[in-house]
């Protein structure tokens, strides 16, 4: 049973809410996206901020020109430094949202209680047979830190020293989900259960209202989700095109896509 924070805590005080893209923005749909978390942060009384390629100012300089091709990873890095910074600043609490985070149930999206909290993935898709599976990890979409959490400057330090050491190749979420799911499962961080993130198939079963790769996400979702990683990449690869995207932030701007009590997305 996951509990929710009290209603009490929804508001937090001194709160900062950091996203971060290039512009001109690729796809049309991210700005309804940016848009539904700007709002969110409007109602909750949080500073918001958005930043351009000034996001990568903190990094350093030596893994800067070594990630130069390979800026997913140093976004990665780029976003714990912002956060870092923003606590020294003063902030009693600092969140990122990837710009492709859609808060379409604000009500439910509501912060963690606790120092810190990383965000869920219930990623449904086909395995090496052809079988639909759930590869169930953490996911730094979403990541919120509060003054004398523990772990931040433990994640940069270690993530610092792994780019530095690593002499290899160094897949995209190398310092992301691969190395927070792995301290997960040894070490089970906060994790905001609500801060979800729909794989292609998923979304395109909430287009559909329904199918066995969304049911599957709703059986091993541990809490309905507020808000969720639309995973910008899966445009990119083009296993959902930009106009089923649209559909489904329109879908779940109205929260019409399925039934609440059949579904962890609505």
């Amino acid at each position: 049973m996951v509990a929710f924070p009290s209603k009490e805590y929804k508001t937090v005080p001194n709160t900062l809410v950091i996203q971060s893209h290039r512009s001109p923005l690729p796809y049309s749909w991210l700005s309804d996206c940016l848009e539904s978390v700007r709002c969110w942060c409007m109602s909750n009384d949080f500073r918001y901020r958005f930043l351009g390629d000034e996001l990568f100012d903190q990094v350093p300089a030596d893994l800067l020109e070594k990630l130069a091709h390979q800026k997913v990873i140093a976004a990665d890095l780029a976003r714990l430094k912002v956060l870092q910074e923003a606590l020294h600043d003063g902030f009693e609490t600092a969140v990122w949202l990837d710009a492709d985070f859609l808060i379409f149930d604000p009500d439910r999206f509501v912060l963690a209680e606790g120092p810190y909290a990383v965000g869920r993935e219930a990623w449904v898709q086909h395995d090496r047979q052809g079988k639909l599976k759930v590869y169930k990890k953490v996911r730094n979409a979403f990541l919120m830190f509060r003054q004398g959490n523990g772990f931040l400057d433990f994640y940069i330090e270690t993530a610092e020293r792994l780019l530095r050491r690593n002499t290899g190749g160094m897949p995209p979420q190398f310092i992301g989900p691969k190395f927070l799911t792995a301290l997960h499962n040894t070490c089970q961080l906060p994790v905001m259960e609500w801060a979800g993130a729909l794989s292609p198939l998923v979304i395109k079963d909430v287009i559909q209202a329904g199918g066995e790769a969304l049911r599957l996400f709703v059986e091993h979702s541990p809490a309905p989700i507020g808000g969720a990683n639309l995973c910008m990449s899966s445009c990119d690869r083009e296993a959902v095109s930009g106009a089923e995207m649209g559909q489904l932030v329109g879908l779940l701007t109205r929260r019409a896509a399925i039934r609440p009590e059949t579904s962890a997305v609505s």
